[in-house]
């Protein structure tokens, strides 16, 4: 893992979860925890709205957060109820809390390849639909990451779960001078609940 990276995550580890969000993460912590006593590949399909901002920060810190403890046969995806692209702050601000990007190609929809090792194969991020045929179709967990999304898909096909968690948009800091510091802030979040999930896997394992 990126030195970087690890110095990342010296802090996200210190940032505490309240009861309430512990309890919306108990039954993610269950399902990989099922699926790793089974010795199955762990699906996770992260959704939003638009598959740009709160879904690739929510796919990449749980594959990050799995890399770190050791939890096999994970496999992290994301997308939205339409596609965009995904946000460039999003990778700016990954890439300042030691993630390792390339923009694939230039595009309304560019592709990223995403690092947390040197030797690991990267995430590859784009914005699509969450059915899309980049995605898994069944034996997944579909996790439902804005209200939008949440109360737009009451049914996800193929899924075997479906779990609100739910994240602000920090798109509603664009152009303000609290842009950075609150995509920051949502990526810290977001990554210090995957990393509390799969501190917990680890332990129930």
């Amino acid at each position: 893992m990126f030195i970087e990276l690890k110095e990342t995550i010296k802090i996200i580890e210190k940032i505490s979860i309240s009861d309430e969000r512990k309890e919306t993460l108990q039954p993610l912590i269950d399902y990989i925890v099922k699926k790793v006593s089974e010795k199955a590949s762990v699906r996770l399909n992260f959704i939003c709205t638009h598959n740009s901002r709160r879904s690739h920060l929510a796919q990449i810190w749980a594959q990050t957060m799995a890399f770190h403890f050791n939890i096999k046969n994970v496999f992290s995806y994301s997308g939205g109820t339409e596609a965009t692209a995904m946000f460039s702050k999003v990778a700016e601000t990954l890439m300042n809390q030691g993630l390792q990007i390339q923009k694939l190609n230039e595009a309304e929809n560019s592709v990223y390849a995403v690092k947390y090792d040197e030797n690991s194969h990267p995430i590859i991020c784009f914005s699509k639909k969450y059915d899309d045929s980049f995605n898994p179709i069944s034996e997944f967990a579909a996790i439902m990451t804005c209200s939008n999304a949440d109360q737009g898909c009451p049914f996800i096909v193929g899924a075997d779960v479906r779990l609100p968690i739910r994240y602000e948009d920090p798109k509603a800091f664009d152009g303000t001078e609290l842009m950075n510091e609150k995509y920051a802030e949502r990526s810290l979040e977001i990554a210090s609940e995957m990393f509390y999930v799969f501190s917990n896997v680890n332990n129930g394992k």
